[in-house]
């Protein structure tokens, strides 16, 4: 039976607090990720900067770090010129970083009030990460489900060998890949995964499949502890959340960016916020039903710090 910390968590709290941004972040600080790798890059050359980053999500509340793998792939390292074993050495140090600065957090006692002891989620990001074209918010890879599935298994077998306590299957823009790693995840039965999609509108996602449609497909599957949302315009997302409870009993999750426009050639985003407070807007999430809740690209700490407030201060 796989490990299900989002139960584990939900069972005492009414919201699972996500972090928040970590690439952005990393830009935020100084990092350069004008690079394929985009993230993964800094877990060659400036480790320590993303640990300090889930530290800092930790102290904002943040109940899971999701790990630096989202672009960290076999074939992504080996382009770079690291052979394999390296490759899959990279994969699993995001595990232990993000484990480091959990343990760390959790050590000090004064942390521990009111909270959960928080868990690493190791990101599985989409195929269309690894192209780094943007393709993880359109889909249409051309790819079979039994593709999808020997293209993800290497990473997710690094990260399940590495300890993490769930895995983050995160950006998906098309049910062909939802259904290949639901698939996949039978492999690997001592670890649960959420899913989640990005968006297109209030209604599909990225590919155009409806998102309930979407949802009603993975619900059969144990291993799967939670469906949702992630990097999409927040005001696609109480209408997303609200077709989703149509469609599951399982917990609804929701971390979407500020609504800016992503431009894969220059690896930026463009554009303005299109909420005053991220994390005040995420208040009406939960009130449309989203139980996971925190922030993907272009939010920070300082986002999560005001939905753990409300989250744990006014229920």
């Amino acid at each position: 039976m796989a490990n299900n910390p989002v139960a584990s968590i939900l069972d005492h709290h009414p919201v699972l607090v996500i972090d928040g941004a970590l690439a952005t972040e990393l830009e935020r600080r100084g990092c350069d990720l004008k690079d394929d790798l985009w993230s993964a890059r800094i877990l060659l050359e400036q480790p320590d900067i993303i640990k300090q980053v889930h530290l800092d999500y930790f102290k904002a509340g943040a109940d899971c770090a999701i790990t630096a793998s989202y672009q960290a792939t076999i074939e992504g390292f080996q382009k770079r010129g690291l052979n394999r074993k390296d490759s899959i050495a990279l994969i699993q140090k995001s595990v232990r970083l993000a484990g480091e600065a959990r343990d760390e957090f959790w050590t000090d006692e004064a942390n521990r009030a009111g909270r959960s002891k928080p868990f690493v989620a190791a990101s599985v990001g989409p195929y269309g990460a690894f192209l780094a074209d943007g393709s993880e918010y359109r889909g249409n890879y051309g790819l079979s489900e039994r593709d999808l599935m020997d293209f993800h298994r290497p990473r997710i077998q690094a990260l399940v060998d590495a300890g993490a306590d769930a895995l983050a299957c995160e950006t998906i823009p098309c049910l062909i890949e939802a259904q290949a790693i639901a698939r996949l995840l039978k492999e690997f039965p001592e670890i649960s995964a959420w899913i989640s999609f990005t968006g297109r509108d209030g209604t599909h996602i990225s590919e155009g499949q409806r998102f309930a449609d979407c949802v009603r497909q993975l619900e059969d599957h144990p291993q799967i502890t939670a469906i949702g949302i992630n990097c999409t315009s927040p005001t696609h997302i109480p209408s997303l959340v609200r077709e989703a409870k149509k469609a599951t009993e399982k917990p609804i999750l929701v971390y979407p960016n500020l609504g800016e426009t992503y431009n894969a050639e220059k690896n930026d985003w463009n554009g303005d916020p299109v909420v005053d407070s991220f994390g005040e807007q995420a208040r009406e999430w939960y009130n449309a039903g989203a139980r996971l809740i925190g922030g993907c690209c272009r939010t920070t700490p300082e986002d999560i710090r005001v939905i753990a407030s409300w989250a744990r201060n006014s229920m």
